[in-house]
């Protein structure tokens, strides 16, 4: 076996930098690998085979000279032996090496010495680490394996400890960068100049606030926008599926060309927005991850706070757009006002989640907190919106066009909202009216319910199950349908009802003459037992009618 003295001292292997060149910082992540321990003067190490794989990671040095040790191996050993009890033949070798290289050892290093049973690595044994792309090492006589285990452990050790002094360095210039003027964009550049990963904040809708790309200073788009932008917007469903978790959870992906895409949540309360690091985030860059999202979650909260006066301006200026007698021009100045160019406008509240009249008073304060949270919310995710708290409760005016239910569905999912008619920005008060009168119908039928023409018997008809509204319209209609199976009789009364009575629009729409449609109402009349100038007779038809029309089937 190699001599048993053992050398004063060993020095550390250097450390390497990042191969990417995206970053000048030293890679202090711990990993030792093979190519470091050969470059150490004091072992003397040599290869005789698989130069090719010196960059496989040692995790543990081990001493055996079992012929099987694969079982003792966890994966990642350098495997020291001297050959003592293996045979050196082709089958022999070939066989040990295949059970080395299963096991997951990372090399085999043979110690070599006069007294030994080898001075130099045996043919069979080399060809045998090549075949299976096992590197092959030689420990001279005057290395002790105790030194090559030593060296591991301390360059291990070593490696760590740089990593948590990296770490230390990098959070404190994070921290430094904060704390600067452009808190946002100063940290996500200290982030990308300590770990090589780009970095972009987002806003809760997944709109950019801010990046780390690099680029030339002359080029267009020097900050790097255009390409987060388009990297926010090929990692869409990942972001919408973090962000409908709030705070709770992350969440990572393989993006376009491979690159590994990690979302993580900030805020404190509230998502205020959203860190994507694109590039794999190794461990190093791990231990500062934890750190970013606390600081900008920081800067992202003293935004929102510094906010809150605009906010309040642009209340004002809803309840100017609200106010009574506002003339059309008066309304089309303050949308330009908030920047909200459109023909026409629309009105959204959101109530509480519980019924007010049926709420706890000790919860009001709670309530209102909640409805200001929820408005500075919708004020960042609706373009040019108008948002103000009345009350428990969060009035908002909008472009028509704007999907609001998908907004609603975002930020205030399961609360009862109504929606208000489109119409021109003068008529804002009167669809923020039709809006709150829908929430006790939104309550009751937990989803968002629209204000439209023609749509109010569909919303009161959709209360109620089909089948009991199948019945009462058979219960009413029944009698018609037994005399007049071809259903003439209720298409003509159904039509008579729609246009008020009007024996004239009735036979225009259905092109026969008045007294035709006049027999037929009277008769159907009578058939339902009731009477044309009982103002509940003509609307249990009206309904009954209606169901049938709206009916599925």
């Amino acid at each position: 076996m190699p001599s048993s003295s053992v050398p004063s001292s060993t020095t550390p292997p250097t450390v390497p930098t990042v191969p990417t060149g995206r970053s000048t910082m030293p890679d202090f992540s711990g990993v030792l690998r093979i190519s470091d321990l050969v470059a150490l003067p004091d072992l003397h190490l040599a290869v005789a085979s698989g130069a090719e794989h010196l960059d496989r990671r040692v995790e543990a040095a081990h001493v055996s000279e079992l012929l099987t040790p694969g079982h003792w191996l966890q994966g990642g050993e350098l495997l020291m032996t001297i050959g003592l009890l293996l045979p050196m033949t082709d089958a022999d070798c070939t066989a040990y090496v295949r059970d080395v290289a299963g096991a997951g050892a990372c090399a085999l290093a043979l110690g070599l010495g006069r007294d030994l049973p080898h001075q130099r690595a045996p043919r069979p044994l080399v060809r045998a680490a090549r075949a299976a792309g096992l590197p092959l090492l030689t420990v001279p006589d005057e290395v002790p394996f105790i030194a090559v285990t030593k060296a591991v452990f301390e360059a291990l050790a070593a490696r760590q400890r740089l990593a948590l002094e990296h770490a230390f360095e990098a959070q404190r210039r994070l921290t430094s960068a904060a704390a600067s003027g452009n808190g946002v964009l100063a940290t996500l550049r200290a982030w990308r100049a300590a770990t090589g990963v780009d970095a972009i904040v987002a806003d809760p809708v997944g709109r950019l606030v801010a990046d780390s790309l690099a680029r030339p200073p002359d080029a267009p788009g020097a900050d790097g926008s255009a390409d987060a932008v388009a990297l926010l917007a090929a990692s869409t469903d990942l972001i919408h599926r973090v962000a409908a978790r709030g705070l709770h959870g992350s969440g990572s992906s393989s993006g376009a060309k491979g690159v590994r895409v990690e979302v993580q949540p900030l805020g404190a309360r509230r998502l205020r927005g959203l860190l994507v690091l694109a590039g794999p985030v190794e461990s190093a860059a791990r231990l500062l991850v934890s750190g970013l999202v606390s600081l900008l979650s920081l800067e992202l909260e003293r935004r929102h706070l510094a906010d809150e006066p605009v906010r309040r301006r642009r209340a004002a200026l809803l309840g100017r757009l609200l106010a009574s007698g506002t003339t059309a021009e008066q309304a089309r100045d303050v949308l330009a006002a908030a920047g909200l160019a459109a023909e026409e406008v629309r009105g959204v509240v959101v109530g509480p989640d519980a019924d007010p009249a049926r709420a706890d008073p000790t919860a009001a304060d709670t309530a209102r907190a909640d409805a200001a949270e929820l408005a500075a919310d919708l004020a960042l995710a609706l373009p040019g919106g108008l948002v103000r708290v009345v009350g428990g409760a969060v009035e908002a005016v909008l472009g028509a066009e704007l999907d609001v239910r998908a907004v609603l569905g975002r930020f205030a999912p399961g609360r009862p909202a109504g929606i208000g008619p489109a119409g021109v920005p003068e008529a804002a008060g009167s669809s923020i009216r039709q809006a709150r009168g829908l929430l006790a119908v939104s309550r009751a039928a937990g989803q968002p319910v629209e204000a439209r023409h023609g749509t109010a018997s569909r919303l009161l008809l959709g209360l109620a199950d089909a089948r009991t509204l199948a019945g009462y319209a058979d219960a009413v209609l029944g009698p018609i349908d037994a005399a007049d199976p071809s259903g003439e009789l209720v298409a003509t009364l159904a039509t008579w009802l729609e246009t008020g009575g009007s024996w004239d629009e009735t036979s225009r729409r259905l092109d026969v003459h008045r007294h035709t449609v006049r027999n037929r109402v009277d008769k159907a009349m009578r058939l339902a037992g009731r009477r044309p100038e009982d103002g509940d007779d003509r609307f249990d038809l009206w309904l009954a009618a209606r169901i049938r029309r709206d009916s599925p089937g």
